[in-house]
């Protein structure tokens, strides 16, 4: 558990209790998304100043292929986190503070004309920068 952000953010799944799916990580799952949160997620909340919600973290094997996710997923891993500051000009916003902030971090991804990022931390972080539509 971090700061501002807690295990149960980012395990917390509306679309698994709606498909009744256990999405409780594994223990080295818990490890990766302790440093996600210490490394990555607690360091750019204290940057941003003010909110960051989770929209989407851990997703066990099964929840990750009932939403369309790809197999090797770093959110099946515990890596990765979906975020959001509210619009989408925050968003950009946000992404900039990242991208300019020295902070270390494996994917930072403007996804859908920042309606929201996804931003990952590995053991091999490779700073990828990426926009999707």
């Amino acid at each position: 558990m971090g700061k501002y952000f807690t295990m149960g953010e980012l395990t917390r799944s509306s679309e698994a209790i709606r498909l009744g799916i256990d999405n409780t990580p594994p223990p080295a799952v818990k490890v990766r998304l302790n440093t996600l949160i210490t490394r990555l997620l607690d360091p750019l909340r204290e940057l941003w100043g003010g909110p960051i919600t989770v929209t989407s973290g851990f997703r066990c094997p099964v929840l990750n292929k009932k939403v369309g996710g790809v197999p090797s997923s770093q959110h099946v891993r515990g890596e990765a986190a979906d975020i959001t500051v509210g619009t989408p000009e925050d968003n950009r916003k946000l992404f900039d503070l990242i991208v300019s902030s020295g902070l270390e971090f494996d994917q930072l991804i403007d996804e859908s004309n920042y309606t929201w990022l996804h931003v990952s931390y590995s053991d091999n972080n490779r700073k990828q920068i990426l926009h999707l539509k």
